[in-house]
């Protein structure tokens, strides 16, 4: 065997569930050696105890069984839907995700989908692009984000940010999740979607997609929201009835909405990309330079503290 060999063969075997397009493991090749699942031997698999999830594709039950010796999922992602967490619990396997690490961009980046869609900043932007100010004056008035009712599906780490930064705006915060928050909290609790969508001018979703959670927002939510509101989502595509979403736009059942998550993704509902009353984005609201930098260094130090027995950086409790 060769030194380069060697010192390749001496270090942690991780294995990968899908090519990786994050650019998170050039960046850590020097501490792990990286195998994508699908191209491991049998000898591979059998020693494989890390599973590095570097993006969305399903993590099956029949992956997991491949690999007898397996203690550890980690994950680049907040969401856990695209992992079958049955099978791990099963199996008494740990799963990690990025934590805490998305939630600051992805809270800036709601506020900016609540004023983009309430000023109509994609649609005055394209009339000016196209020339209509000249020949057609102004664009039409939108309507003023400060004081907006604001209702928030999911207040964890990224709900309470966005809560926190529309509460400097005058907007009274309202929320739903599983279970009302311990005092002091500061916002009203609503026992479900449907109540809180009628006493809000604008719905947040910044929840995990779950079998509860799937298609909670459906044509009774949206009609109660009404046909000022607004929904925006941040979460996952699934949590929408996304025929009816787009049935309610065209019918003014509601007002527009803000959309960075689709249900099967990339394709979204072409109906979507002639309304100027939506504005979408590509699952982008995670990502900045500084959260890239971030996750890498918890799916780093989760790496590192699993081969060395400490404590994991990010635990999922399952």
């Amino acid at each position: 065997m060769t030194p380069a060999a060697a010192g390749a063969d001496a270090k942690p075997l991780v294995l990968l569930s899908q090519p990786s397009d994050s650019g998170l493991t050039p960046v850590m090749e020097g501490q792990f050696r990286f195998v994508l699942a699908a191209d491991a031997d049998a000898a591979t698999a059998a020693e494989a105890r890390v599973l590095f999830v570097p993006g969305l594709r399903p993590v099956t039950a029949d992956l997991i069984d491949r690999l007898p010796a397996l203690e550890l999922v980690s994950t680049i992602s907040v969401g856990l839907d695209h992992v079958d967490l049955d099978a791990c619990r099963r199996r008494g396997i740990t799963v990690t995700n990025a934590g805490p690490t998305f939630s600051v961009d992805s809270a800036d980046y709601v506020v900016g989908l609540v004023v983009a869609v309430l000023r109509r900043v994609a649609a005055a932007d394209a009339h000016l692009r196209r020339g209509s100010w000249a020949t057609d004056g102004d664009y039409p008035l939108a309507t003023k984000v400060s004081g907006k009712r604001v209702g928030i599906v999911g207040l964890g780490s990224i709900g309470s940010l966005v809560a926190r930064r529309l509460a400097a705006f005058g907007c009274p915060v309202a929320y739903h999740s599983r279970a009302p928050k311990l005092p002091p909290c500061p916002y009203t609790f609503f026992p479900t979607v449907r109540a809180l969508a009628a006493d809000s001018d604008v719905l947040v979703l910044a929840c995990a997609l779950t079998e509860e959670t799937r298609r909670v927002v459906d044509r009774e939510v949206m009609e109660a929201l009404g046909a000022g509101g607004v929904l925006v989502n941040v979460g996952r595509g699934g949590l929408v009835d996304e025929p009816e979403l787009v049935r309610c736009l065209r019918e003014g059942v509601i007002g527009g909405a803000g959309l960075d998550v689709f249900e099967n993704e990339p394709d979204l509902p072409v109906e979507l990309l002639d309304m100027d009353n939506v504005v979408l984005s590509s699952h982008k609201a995670v990502a900045t330079v500084e959260s890239i930098r971030g996750v890498l260094h918890t799916v780093s130090g989760n790496l590192e503290a699993f081969f060395a027995g400490r404590p994991l950086l990010s635990p999922v409790a399952l």
